[in-house]
């Protein structure tokens, strides 16, 4: 055999994926890894498909040839705000208002009636919507609030909004959502606490209004990475975000939560998900992936 040929077969066996963009194995371990570092997010030889069908578009955005050549951007210094885009490109945004309804319906029924108390005793309320994509859950989280106390925008009461994506966070600050998105929103809902903001190609769209945005605050936060906030939280949701990574990240993150809640404080997790690890003995699983902290000296 040829060496040329020799080296075609080594190219092809090393190939994950052959078309427009060409992803070796070499590739791949060099993205997996700054994923995981930058990010925690597992990806497995498993999701090459899915890698591939996101980065390519980046790879045309930057008119790139090969993925070897978006690899050495990535580790060069140049190459942060990539490794950014990347990883928002990798995180998958899936999010709707009410989303799993029944943690909205168990806060309603369960916490925010005690919360409302508080609150006009003039005693902080924070509630941390972590994971927030694009912010259809904290205002999910804002309008249950304004369900139980309409005035809540002039007490202290504030939803934190956190999100490793800056595309997505920009655009929950904007606060503007298309008639789609706007669907489960009631209708009495939706005239009360959202003002038409005009149309998009797809029809009618709505901003969130005064009182609604006064209540969220959005910022950019790495779950794997520091939090400068110290609570306490009276409810935290972070849902269906652990599950892109490996289970030891989980259980680190699980354990951060419990010192940031407050006495009683809840946490919502994902409907795939489920509450194990160093974390799991201070909570008592109160409804469907819905866990109270325990108080006393177990907590």
């Amino acid at each position: 055999m040829s060496s040329a040929l020799a080296s075609s077969g080594r190219n092809r066996e090393a190939s994950l994926i052959d078309g427009e963009f060409p992803l070796t194995r070499d590739d791949y371990q060099q993205i997996a890894g700054i994923a995981y570092a930058d990010a925690g997010i597992d990806l497995g030889e498993g999701k090459a498909s899915l890698v591939y069908s996101r980065l390519a578009k980046r790879l045309r955005a930057l008119h790139m040839e090969n993925f070897r050549s978006y690899c050495q951007l990535l580790s060069r210094e140049e190459g942060v705000e990539e490794r950014q885009q990347m990883v928002a490109a990798l995180t998958t945004n899936v999010t709707r208002f009410f989303r799993e309804p029944h943690h909205f319906e168990h806060m309603r029924a369960n916490v925010l009636p005690q919360l409302a108390s508080r609150a006009r005793s003039g005693a902080p309320v924070r509630i941390w919507s972590a994971a927030c994509s694009s912010g259809e859950e904290p205002y999910s989280i804002a309008l249950s609030i304004l369900a139980v106390m309409p005035d809540a925008a002039s007490r202290n009461v504030r939803v934190l909004a956190t999100d490793i994506d800056p595309n997505v966070l920009r655009k929950g600050d904007a606060g503007i959502y298309g008639e789609s998105a706007m669907e489960p929103v009631p209708k009495e809902v939706r005239q009360r606490w959202f003002v038409p903001h005009g149309t998009d190609h797809s029809g009618k769209t709505w901003r969130v209004g005064d009182d609604l945005r006064k209540l969220v605050v959005f910022r950019k936060l790495n779950l794997i990475g520091p939090w400068p906030m110290r609570g306490p939280f009276q409810a935290i949701m972070c849902r269906n975000a652990l599950i892109y990574f490996k289970e030891e990240t989980q259980v680190e993150i699980w354990r951060r939560f419990v010192p940031l809640l407050a006495p009683a404080g809840r946490l919502y997790i994902g409907h795939s998900e489920r509450l194990f690890g160093a974390a799991s003995p201070f909570f008592t699983n109160e409804a469907i992936t819905t866990y109270r902290l325990k108080e006393g000296p177990s907590a």
